[in-house]
């Protein structure tokens, strides 16, 4: 049943016309900021994302890659390994987030949902080899 769902969700997100979700984005964040643009795969675990703050001079790009929900320990974490923008200042508050797995915290209306969104943005994190300990060679 989730995998229906992940691939209907998927389908929804590739499928939703551009404007109407910009339009919609732009309603809620009205005095708040614009959506330039925006895209999403989910596949790929990329997003990019223009806005522009209301009364900022400049808008923002931002460009995510590698982003998903993994399990550990009983418990699902957030991770987003690399980030850019196109602001020097949003580049230095990334490094204090890139490569961190970040507790989701249980949220009782939110908890049934959890599987679901796993599944929609799962991701492996390949095991890195740590170097400097002797190794069995049995």
């Amino acid at each position: 049943m989730i995998n229906i769902l992940v691939r209907l969700i998927k389908l929804a997100i590739k499928w939703a016309p551009k404007n109407i979700v910009m339009r919609v984005a732009n309603y809620k964040l009205k005095g708040i900021a614009d959506v330039k643009d925006y895209a999403v795969d989910l596949d790929a675990k990329t997003a990019y994302a223009h806005i522009h703050l209301y009364g900022e001079a400049e808008s923002i790009e931002v460009w995510v890659e590698n982003f998903g929900i993994l399990i550990d320990e009983d418990s699902y974490k957030f991770i987003l390994q690399q980030a850019k923008s196109n602001k020097p200042w949003l580049n230095n508050s990334f490094a204090f987030v890139l490569g961190k797995a970040w507790k989701i915290p249980v949220i009782p209306q939110l908890t049934p949902f959890m599987p679901l969104a796993y599944a929609l943005l799962k991701i492996e994190i390949p095991v890195q080899k740590v170097t400097g300990y002797i190794e069995d060679s049995h």
